[in-house]
């Protein structure tokens, strides 16, 4: 255990991440891991020593991370995939697997938002929202466990959301989807212990992220909707993708090896304020 003088001196030091969470060795897939969160995670991953398998339905953004990745020295490979479609995610595990010889990690990232309450959200919608966020999760985590197993053990990050513990209204099936993934989460971490394989969910609050720039153009005044964003957060702004990668990162370490089924709200205190209360004086 270190000692507190120990523990500051890490936490001062800029670098105490990078030296102490590293994968070296270690093969990671990461659904949408072409843009914002998954960018940033499949960036990091590759920067500590790891070979990531980049998913991700977006061709474009996906060959250009891998060459961003490959082009500071780390070592990517890129699948388009329909997460929704289990054959899809398979082959592309599949391919990692063949490719690097084992996989033993899955970060899943993949997600879509779209507007709507129980009367106004269309059956369209609501199977197209569960069938990234949910049915996705569930196809990368059955395509990746017999391989963790394989390898001994692993680990699975699910990429959930705040809105998984609380909702804005007009989100109907983005918030039950969100939910629904620390259902799984939990069951995963539970169903396969004995297997050495753990299993986590991170809670974002906002985050810029292209999906945050979309949700806000949707406002006739999308600046405002992004400084509502920033304001709303206790620490006075919304988060970077790269803060949240470092979190994932830490729950796929065997830093974390005691952590499974656990739920990281990583939002700025967002949740941990209370709503509409004034401010004392």
């Amino acid at each position: 255990m270190l000692s507190g003088l120990s523990s500051i001196s890490i936490l001062l030091n800029a670098s105490w991440s990078e030296d102490l969470v590293k994968f070296d060795g270690k093969n990671v897939v990461v659904t949408g891991g072409a843009q914002g969160i998954g960018a940033a995670t499949s960036k990091l991953f590759a920067k500590r020593g790891a070979s990531v398998g980049v998913l991700d339905w977006d061709e474009d953004a996906g060959i250009r991370t891998v060459k961003e990745i490959e082009e500071t020295g780390g070592r990517a490979d890129f699948s388009r995939v329909n997460v929704a479609d289990f054959d899809s995610v398979e082959r592309a595990v599949a391919h990692i697997n063949e490719l690097w010889g084992s996989v033993s990690s899955l970060v899943v990232s993949a997600g879509i938002q779209r507007y709507g309450t129980a009367l106004t959200t269309s059956l369209e919608q609501w199977h197209e929202v569960l069938g990234v966020n949910l049915e996705g999760a569930w196809n990368a985590a059955r395509a990746v466990i017999p391989f963790l197993r394989k390898s001994g053990g692993g680990t699975i990050v699910n990429v959930s959301s705040v809105q998984a513990l609380a909702t804005q209204p007009n989100v109907l099936a983005y918030t039950v989807s969100k939910h629904a993934l620390i259902g799984l989460t939990r069951s995963i971490a539970i169903d396969f212990a004995s297997q050495n394989i753990r299993a986590n969910a991170v809670c974002p609050g906002s985050v810029d992220t292209p999906m945050l720039h979309w949700a806000a153009s949707m406002d006739r005044n999308p600046e405002s909707v992004l400084q509502a964003c920033n304001q709303m957060h206790p620490l006075g702004r919304i988060a970077r993708p790269e803060e949240i990668a470092e979190v994932i990162a830490f729950l796929a370490h065997e830093n974390s090896s005691f952590v499974t089924g656990a739920v990281w709200t990583v939002d700025g205190g967002l949740l941990a304020q209370l709503g509409g209360a004034p401010r004392a004086a």
